[in-house]
């Protein structure tokens, strides 16, 4: 009978799903984080749940195909093969195939316009949006420049680019930025940064509408879509998507 530990990862438990060896051995790569780069045996026996003998003959397989590497001490990070399919993955990438989907159904949930904003030199770029069906909503066109100092998207955007300041600050802390008639006095917006590999910036995903419609409640419930979507969108580019779960912002910003 295998050994259970608070740690058991999600892989480790769907054995009745595919082949087991594979799920246990897919759970010895998904132990790796940018916390956790390098474990002994007994480590990854720990972390995953799984026997030690079990884990050896694992990673003795993962090893040779490259997945995994053991130096001298018997120290095991992982190997060249996962970066050589990080670039195949991200060559092959094509963001409107997964970005535009997110963005209709984020669009669907809160009632409002969904965009992801990029920057492009000292303006941001409306890269993707789906308009709100509701008879009033903004007016933002995709492919359209705008301000990158007025507005949510443009302040998450000069926020993860490393502006200094308070505002600056509390946006890095929480994660999202509200903005009520900033840009547009009539115009609301919230957003939150969206990640890349190495947790790179890759854009600034925004909701937006008219600023009577955005309520303390209606506020609520788009800042939790909203994170919900972004950690969608960074998990394909590559990036963490647990910094979305992991953050309590406070409402009302």
């Amino acid at each position: 009978m295998r050994k259970t530990s608070p740690a058991t990862t999600v892989e480790d438990n769907t054995d009745g799903v595919g082949v087991a060896a594979v799920n246990r051995a897919l759970s010895l790569l998904a132990a790796f984080s940018k916390h956790h780069r390098s474990f002994t045996l007994t480590q990854l026996a720990e972390h995953t749940g799984l026997y030690k003998s079990t884990v050896l003959r694992l990673a003795e397989s993962l090893e040779l195909a490259g997945y995994l590497y053991r130096d001298r001490e018997g120290l095991y990070t992982l190997g060249p093969t996962p970066l050589r399919l990080a670039a195949i993955y991200r060559s092959s990438l094509h963001p409107s195939e997964f970005v535009m989907p997110v963005l209709r159904e984020l669009s669907s949930l809160t009632g409002e316009s969904a965009a992801l904003y990029t920057r492009a030199g000292d303006k941001r770029l409306c890269a993707y949006r789906i308009s709100s069906s509701r008879a009033i909503s903004d007016n933002v066109q995709q492919d359209e420049l705008l301000s990158l100092d007025r507005g949510a998207g443009g302040h998450v955007l000069l926020a993860f680019a490393g502006e200094p300041g308070e505002r600056y600050d509390a946006i890095r802390q929480r994660l999202v930025c509200l903005t009520m008639g900033e840009r547009d006095q009539e115009t609301a917006a919230m957003a939150c940064p969206v990640f890349g590999v190495e947790q790179k910036l890759e854009g600034a995903l925004s909701v937006s509408g008219p600023l009577h419609r955005f309520t303390p409640e209606a506020i609520q419930t788009i800042q939790g879509h909203l994170l919900i979507s972004a950690a969608k969108i960074s998990a394909h580019f590559g990036g963490d998507s647990s910094v979305f779960t992991d953050c309590n912002p406070p409402t009302g910003i």
